[in-house]
């Protein structure tokens, strides 16, 4: 059996590791054409040595020449360079499918040249779908492409619609772990610092994803996400608190069952039900006990507190490119915030005015995004300077 033949885009990232340890399970089904990073050369290296693709590409042209003479040792690997190279890497006649797992907007151009080229989309990249959600999905369905969600939510929604054809689903239950300031007042949130917020109580991720859970930012993007992956309006999508982050989301279906998928917090799963949907493969790791999980606990979320969730739900309400807008300001706020430049509050506060300030555009395409994109990061970054 010919192998799968797999694009990585974000291979030194949280996602892109914990893929290639799949892969590496699983090395009789599945083979790396193309590893990608932005700025992490030296683990780029380290995979291309070990994984031995086709090709990798540094989206940092300042990296390319190091990392041609990191790889000098393999004449087989080709190496490219540039933002350009990773929307025409993807469009490779072997790749089978590509695991969009970029941070952020970046991961947009990519994405759609590889749907354009008909490959299975793995989209562990939400900003994707929050940027341009109808943009992807008519395409996807014109050129006939699977998007398989990589989340761990989304898995999780689409592991409980399998089998249930065109039943009607009353509403999503999108579950969400509360991050570390679940229980802090609004005094102690004016306080926290970014070492604070980038200690996760259960997901091992990467900063940026790290930062929008504490804000809950993260769930906001997600509720967008299942509104375009699964088509039901954010209406119908109810975000729940889970601490224990073991019911991993739900579906409730109009004669009142509901559906789960349980396990415990392991990107790997999710990532490998992608690659292999229908099948399901072993997967090395722990397994849930039920016995040891005696306390599942489910609470509303606190829409004043944690704004920014508030924000994102107010986005999908107006439409157009509004959710583009708090993406592009929320990406500016979120490494601000990182480095210092503002508050742990400020953040939504600076989002929301930027969605006030921003040009709205109610029938964007392809063109307005980006505009909307570099147009909203500098409002941001000019009402960060401000604040700051």
């Amino acid at each position: 059996m010919k192998k799968q033949q797999i694009c990585i885009l974000g291979s030194t990232g949280s996602i892109g590791t914990q893929a290639l340890d799949v892969i590496e399970q699983h090395s009789d089904l599945y083979e790396v054409y193309c590893l990608t990073a932005n700025n992490r050369v030296k683990e780029l290296a380290e995979q291309a040595h070990k994984f031995h693709p086709a090709a990798v590409v540094i989206a940092n042209e300042n990296h390319y020449e190091e990392l041609q003479d990191m790889l000098s040792d393999e004449p087989d690997i080709k190496v490219y360079a540039g933002a350009q190279a990773l929307c025409d890497i993807v469009q490779a006649e072997p790749i089978d499918m590509v695991l969009a797992s970029m941070v952020g907007f970046s991961g947009l151009e990519p994405t759609i040249h590889a749907i354009k080229a008909r490959k299975k989309i793995c989209l562990a990249n939400k900003e994707t779908l929050v940027v341009a959600g109808e943009l992807i999905c008519n395409l996807a369905q014109e050129y006939h492409v699977p998007i398989l969600p990589v989340d761990s939510e989304h898995s999780a929604i689409f592991q409980s619609l399998v089998g249930e054809g065109d039943n009607e689903v009353e509403k999503i239950l999108l579950t969400c772990s509360g991050g570390p300031f679940r229980n802090y007042t609004h005094e102690q949130l004016e306080k926290v610092t970014a070492a604070d917020a980038l200690k996760h109580p259960t997901w091992d991720m990467g900063a940026k994803i790290t930062i929008d859970s504490a804000s809950l930012m993260n769930k906001g993007f997600e509720v967008t996400e299942a509104k375009w992956l699964f088509g039901v309006p954010a209406d119908k999508i109810e975000v729940l608190i889970h601490p224990q982050s073991v019911v991993h989301s739900a579906v409730q279906f109009v004669d009142g069952a509901v559906k789960a998928q349980l396990g415990v917090p392991d990107m790997r799963l999710p990532i490998q039900y992608a690659f292999s949907f229908p099948q399901r493969l072993q997967l090395d790791g722990a397994r849930l006990d039920l016995f040891k999980t005696q306390d599942l606990q489910f609470f509303k979320p606190d829409y004043k507190k944690f704004k920014c969730l508030q924000l994102a739900f107010d986005a999908i309400r107006k439409g157009g490119n509004m959710s583009c807008i708090v993406n592009a300001a929320n990406e500016i706020v979120n490494a601000g915030f990182r480095k210092g430049e503002c508050g742990f509050l400020q953040m939504a506060d600076i989002i929301e005015k930027t969605m006030a300030k921003a040009t709205f555009d109610s029938n964007p395409d392809l063109d307005v995004y980006l505009q909307t994109d570099a147009e909203a990061r500098r409002i941001a970054t000019e009402l960060m300077k401000v604040n700051g």
